[in-house]
């Protein structure tokens, strides 16, 4: 038996839960993983990953923390916050489908609201981060 590489296949199914949400679509132009050049805000990006083991006897298991990044250009950060708040009620505690392994859970761990400093400073982010439990079949 070979461990997994949950990495893709995490990423694949908060794409897939995100972009399936309609809720979630009214209030944003998108979901990247890479944001082409001329998308309009506010949009959401599926940012950086860190897998480690998580391993039981006879069994191999990951747990993979994934970052999400809202952007917007709202005056104040209640856009990116609803948007957040909207992201976080389809992750948080809530079964992911995922081909080859066993969902076992998946965990909110922060949420940070940052004001882009590049003049004119009018971008706001809101990073989230996801921890994702997963073992193999």
């Amino acid at each position: 038996m070979t461990a997994p590489a949950p990495m893709l296949p995490v990423q694949s199914a908060v794409y897939a839960r995100l972009k399936a949400d309609t809720a979630l679509m009214a209030m944003i132009r998108g979901v990247y993983d890479y944001v082409p050049e001329d998308v309009a805000y506010p949009f959401v990006v599926i940012g950086e990953a860190l897998e480690t083991p998580d391993n039981r006897h006879g069994g191999f298991g990951r747990q993979t923390v994934i970052t999400l990044h809202v952007w917007s250009r709202y005056q104040g950060y209640a856009q990116v916050l609803r948007i957040g708040a909207r992201v976080t009620a389809l992750l948080d505690h809530q079964p992911l489908t995922l081909p080859g392994l066993d969902w076992i859970a998946t965990r909110f761990e922060f949420s940070q609201t940052l004001t882009d400093p590049e003049p004119p400073g009018d971008i706001r982010h809101l990073v989230l981060r996801y921890r994702i439990v997963t073992e193999q079949h």
